[in-house]
């Protein structure tokens, strides 16, 4: 990816422009695509402003903070329930290990029980020990 275009160069494009200097001069003085210049005239015609959007870097988180908080209410009123009780419960758009992470992340164990049910072992959140 291309470095960023200084904000000297920026405010020059812009100054080009109010003057009806055409985009080919510009980019030729200025040593930049004529591509660029549109996009730096096109970004100060709709915001008045010259600072480049912020980027959107990465993905998008598969789980909210709110479903989270919900999440880990039930998990507080119910330990014993499972990974998939709660993805269809809350109807989250995440996997299974996708959400054990998530919990891991802020805290929570996944252990299982040493008493086994019809349904098989019996899952217990756990809240982690913090470390001293």
């Amino acid at each position: 990816m291309a470095n960023p275009i200084s904000e000297e160069k920026r405010k020059d494009i812009i100054f080009h422009k109010k003057k009806g200097l055409g985009n080919k001069s510009i980019a030729d003085s200025l040593d930049i695509s004529e591509r660029t210049v549109l996009r730096i005239w096109k970004l100060f015609s709709e915001t008045e402003s010259i600072t480049p959007k912020p980027r959107r870097c990465g993905m998008r988180p598969a789980i909210s903070s709110e479903e989270i908080c919900k999440v880990e209410e039930k998990i507080k009123e119910k330990p014993d329930v499972t990974l998939r009780e709660l993805i269809e419960v809350f109807d989250l758009k995440i996997s299974e290990s996708g959400l054990s992470k998530k919990l891991k992340k802020i805290g929570y164990t996944f252990k299982r029980d040493t008493c086994r049910t019809k349904q098989g072992y019996v899952s217990v959140f756990k809240e982690r020990k913090s470390q001293q």
